[in-house]
C-alpha cells in the first residue's frame, strides 16, 4: 500500500502541481484544495496511464479516499 500511495503521490504532484502535496490512506479530495472535479478527471487518466489500467464510473465514483483508489488499483493490478 505505501509504494502505491508513493506512485499516486508523484502522480498528484505532477497533475496538481503542487509539490507540498502528502497523500495518506485517509486523504480526500477537501484536503487538497487543487483537486476538485476537472482535476479529478485528470488524476484518473494520468492514473490509468501511469498503471496501465482502466476504471469503471462506479470504481471511480466509490473512492471515498486515497486508501479506497490504492485498493481498486492494487484489485486490477492483481488481475493483469
Amino acid at each position: 500500500m505505501q509504494d502505491l500511495i508513493k506512485q499516486l503521490n508523484e502522480i498528484f504532484i505532477d497533475v496538481l502541481d503542487n509539490n507540498a502535496i502528502s497523500l495518506t490512506e485517509t486523504t480526500t479530495a477537501t484536503d487538497i484544495a487543487e483537486w476538485d472535479s476537472l482535476s479529478h478527471i485528470q488524476l484518473v487518466v494520468a492514473i490509468e496511464k501511469h498503471f496501465h489500467i482502466r476504471f469503471t464510473a462506479s470504481e471511480i465514483q466509490s473512492w471515498k479516499n486515497i486508501g479506497d483508489m490504492c485498493r481498486s488499483i492494487d484489485t486490477k493490478l492483481k488481475a493483469k
